[in-house]
């Protein structure tokens, strides 16, 4: 009898079991970085998704961007990485240089709306052929004017790179020496210098991401190489110096000296009383720019210098954030459903608004557009973008361009320019000799 019992006791745990599991919640863990609109905002989007997923819970890993990535290496190394997580781009070239660093998602396809993204956005997050990530919105560098400043120097806004250089001086002489007509950190700098030589000289400091995959395919296993000639990173150089001594730019010391070189633009005293009149900046950050301006100071988008006959515009662009999925998942399937949700349902992409720029998937943008979520001038900034963008006038950039290492060696580089610690023809030579070794490294 007692046999008999425990045999019963036996078979009804063996059948609840199941229902046990069931009824335990299903977690995925999901880490982001971001200010505390884009918190409340993602936490609002993992609650919908509970919702409609009764069972699932999402685990919300979540900080400002300082710190992340050094956490997010940790993890990686050793295993313990979130289900899924928020990257920049250029991050894959750091965990997955050849596409065994996340999930593959191509055999989650059916989970995902691949539909709702073009064909050349996917492609940003294929590494080796393996789709490692999926964007969430794409970034550009624009310039943006302060009109009103402009209109006090008796100068019209700047379409050409003539006008830009010329309105440094005219600032100082009708305005005064704390007036200039661009204010930007000192990579933001480098990047406006580099488009000028990307115009003239036909490539950026490293080869486009479409140069480097054609180069693959040919010499497997070639390095990435700085792409400049000697003269044309001299004539970087030089641009950047040229910007400063123009009294164009506002300098690195100048900065520097007013609290901090990597002051926010929006922070300086000098934006606010509209002394800088200008900036260069990501399209998603327009909003930001324009916030602490006085309702007397009007913020508007500038036109994009272009040299004549130059193929390319130069301009700066990328995804701005990629969503991927651990390698390390165990919940594959559940994970790409949450990708899938944030990216393109549509109540989620009504609570994310555009706490991470305006969104890549179709529809999820035509939700923004429809409650109206995008102000005039970033709604601006992302039309002139897109057009560009489908015109083949901007190139992805070499991944390897913002690794970390690589930045900071070009910043140093262009440190000594701006403390005048370098000339323009040994800094360019290092940019050229010591890039190319550096590369050779960090591949």
């Amino acid at each position: 009898m007692l046999n008999r019992r425990l045999a019963l006791t036996g078979a009804a745990a063996t059948l609840a079991a199941p229902w046990v599991l069931a009824a335990k919640p299903t977690v995925l863990r999901f880490a982001w970085w971001g200010g505390a609109a884009r918190h409340a905002a993602t936490l609002k989007a993992i609650a919908l998704f509970e919702q409609k997923n009764p069972g699932l819970k999402v685990k919300a890993e979540y900080m400002g961007f300082n710190g992340y990535l050094e956490r997010l290496t940790t993890q990686v190394a050793g295993g313990s990485e979130p289900d899924v997580m928020q990257i920049n781009w250029a991050w894959m070239a750091m965990f997955s240089k050849r596409g065994n660093g996340f999930t593959d998602l191509d055999p989650y396809r059916s989970l995902l709306s691949l539909d709702q993204f073009s064909t050349e956005d996917l492609s940003t997050g294929r590494v080796a052929g393996k789709l490692n990530a999926l964007p969430v919105s794409y970034t550009a560098r624009v310039l943006l004017w302060n009109q009103t400043t402009f209109q006090r120097a008796g100068l019209p806004l700047p379409r050409t790179w003539d006008e830009l250089f010329a309105a440094g001086p005219v600032f100082k002489s009708k305005l005064g020496e704390r007036f200039h007509p661009l204010d930007g950190e000192l990579y933001d700098m480098m990047l406006l210098s580099q488009a000028y030589v990307h115009q003239k000289h036909g490539t950026p400091y490293l080869q486009s991401l479409q140069s480097l995959q054609s180069m693959s395919s040919s010499e497997p296993g070639q390095a990435p190489r700085v792409a400049m000639s000697l003269d044309a990173a001299r004539e970087w150089v030089s641009t950047y110096r040229r910007l400063v001594d123009s009294h164009t730019a506002t300098s690195l010391p100048l900065r520097a000296s007013l609290g901090g070189a990597e002051k926010p633009t929006e922070q300086q005293q000098d934006w606010v009383a509209g002394h800088w009149a200008g900036n260069y900046t990501w399209d998603s950050v327009a909003g930001l720019r324009a916030s602490t301006l006085p309702a007397t100071q009007k913020l508007v988008l500038g036109q994009f210098p272009t040299l004549p006959g130059a193929r390319n515009s130069g301009m700066f662009g990328r995804p701005a954030l990629m969503y991927a999925v651990g390698r390390n998942c165990k919940q594959p399937e559940l994970a790409a459903r949450f990708v899938n949700h944030l990216l393109t349902d549509p109540e989620a992409a009504s609570l994310l608004g555009r706490t991470r720029g305006a969104p890549a998937a179709r529809d999820s943008l035509r939700v923004l557009l429809q409650e109206n979520k995008l102000p005039p001038l970033e709604l601006a900034a992302h039309q002139t973008i897109q057009q560009l963008k489908t015109a083949g006038r901007i190139d992805l950039p070499a991944p390897l361009f913002e690794h970390a290492r690589l930045h900071k060696f070009m910043r140093e580089v262009f440190e000594t320019v701006a403390y005048r610690k370098s000339n323009d023809a040994d800094a360019a030579k290092r940019l050229v000799e010591e890039g190319n070794a550096l590369l050779k490294r960090i591949k």
